[in-house]
């Protein structure tokens, strides 16, 4: 199948404000949680390993379907599965609201996660089918992450005016009105595309794909949740034995769940390398500076959520600014560009000190927000561009998949370094967890803060450097990368 470069037209551009309502609502979703949860819990009586299994349940699905659903919308037709997955999340999410008991929504919510999965890469996907124009491409890939931004920063709003009026099960209503509007405007606006010359889906490569995600996604979590133990480090060990048994399987197959020659394109894996390694470091850069703004600084949840929205602003506007760059440049040297732009905010961050440190602090994730949006935008639209029609979903999966692993890799690697730097920074008697104390002795809690510091201050530095090296990277590599014969 052959696709022509002709611009996109209205009918476009409207399905695209469709398909970023879906970005939206998914990211809104995720933030009005958190601060739904006492409340559900309050009321439905959940333990705290059931809290954790709330929050978690859905991220841990929807990372080990995103494979399965992009194949899936290939074969079936991406458009068909956006539809019944948008039916899905409606339904599921009115049961979840009413849910009786806290084992019913952590049910609920893992079906949300499976819904999600089917969301997410049909959307993308369908951008590579509606917009054949590689910059209109780049600039509607920028719309889709914009809103999904715009979403992380409204969550908190959006959610303290649902549950100051309306009860917790609110949150989960929220996204009923938005799925109404996919179902019925979907089928006008949205072309259907599929890969007419694929195969049966595999069932086992499924169950293979989930045996190896589910395991490492939970061992990493729980490495960054409660450090390393045997159980954690077994949990991710298991998912890299599968994922080896997986990998094998699609070679051989002659219809693979994943078609690994995706990886054999130079520009798509060393673009989603970029991407995945990117996001680990802006994951751990800034649970650090959250944790340092409560932790250090001494702000509630409510004042270091606020002092990070110019982060969010910043990043809203970067991402859309990304492709129309690429449109006057080279979209190599935007990217590369980018990352060393990330790079000085987390220099900054390596000059926070103890005491007096928010402005620095800010400034640096403003910058390193912004960098990191550049090579987001453009390189996901490399990503869809160097993969075939064919595979769009696939590829979109991928990109997808690399940032639920960026996030969670993050998370526990450069959170694990930060409170090692932290536990050997502290002076010989004072407990670690000196730093969440309310009160404590002035010279115990200043000591405890300026260790906690030392561990921000490390764990940019080595996010700088990661950064600085993948500015080189993209350099060297995308520039001479080329399309396999």
């Amino acid at each position: 199948m052959t696709t022509t470069e002709a611009p996109a037209g209205r009918r476009e551009w409207i399905g695209l404000a469709v398909l970023a309502s879906i970005a939206l609502l998914l990211s809104i979703d995720v933030s009005v949680l958190y601060l739904a949860l006492p409340h559900m819990s309050a009321e439905l009586g959940a333990t705290a390993s059931q809290q954790l299994w709330i929050v978690d349940i859905y991220s841990f699905l929807l990372a080990g379907f995103l494979v399965t659903m992009g194949t899936l919308g290939d074969r079936i037709g991406r458009r068909k599965l956006l539809l019944v997955g948008a039916a899905a999340f409606g339904v599921v999410s009115v049961v979840a609201a009413f849910s009786g008991s806290a084992e019913m929504l952590i049910v609920n919510r893992a079906l949300l996660g499976v819904a999600g999965a089917t969301l997410m890469p049909s959307s993308m996907a369908l951008i590579r089918n509606m917009f054949t124009d590689p910059k209109q491409m780049g600039a509607a890939i920028g719309v889709w992450f914009s809103a999904f931004m715009v979403g992380m920063a409204l969550g908190p709003l959006v959610g303290g005016l649902l549950l100051e009026y309306f009860w917790w099960g609110s949150a989960f209503l929220l996204g009923v009105p938005f799925m109404v509007v996919v179902l019925v405007t979907g089928p006008l606006l949205l072309p259907e595309y599929r890969d007419t010359g694929a195969g049966r889906l595999d069932p086992f490569s499924v169950l293979l794909s989930l045996a190896a995600i589910l395991p490492v996604v939970y061992g990493l979590k729980e490495i960054a949740r409660n450090g390393l133990d045997p159980v954690n480090i077994a949990s991710v060990l298991i998912g890299v034995v599968v994922g080896v048994i997986f990998v094998q399987r699609q070679r051989r197959l002659p219809s693979p769940l994943l078609d690994m020659r995706l990886f054999g394109n130079r520009t798509f894996a060393a673009t989603l390398t970029i991407l995945l390694l990117g996001g680990v470091v802006m994951a751990g850069t800034t649970l650090m500076a959250t944790m340092y703004l409560q932790s250090v600084v001494g702000l509630s949840p409510l004042a270091a959520g606020l002092w990070l929205l110019p982060q969010s602003l910043v990043m809203i506007v970067a991402l859309s600014a990304g492709p129309m760059l690429a449109q006057r440049m080279s979209p190599t040297w935007v990217m590369a560009a980018g990352l060393v732009l990330g790079a000085s905010g987390l220099v900054l961050h390596t000059q926070v000190p103890a005491v007096g440190g928010l402005p620095l602090l800010v400034a640096g994730l403003v910058l390193a927000s912004a960098g990191i949006a550049l090579p987001m935008t453009v390189g996901n639209g490399i990503i869809m561009t160097a993969a075939p029609p064919e595979k769009a979903g696939s590829a979109a999966s991928l990109s997808e998949t690399s940032g639920e692993f960026g996030v969670a890799m993050g998370i526990a690697a450069l959170g694990s370094l930060g409170a090692a730097v932290f536990r050997t920074q502290l002076p010989e008697g004072v407990r670690a967890d000196t730093i969440t104390s309310v009160v404590g002795p002035p010279e115990v809690m200043e000591a405890a803060r300026a260790a906690f510091t030392s561990g921000l201050n490390v764990v940019a530095a080595v996010g700088a450097l990661v950064f600085l090296s993948l500015a080189v990277v993209t350099a060297l590599v995308l520039r001479r990368a080329t399309q396999p014969a």
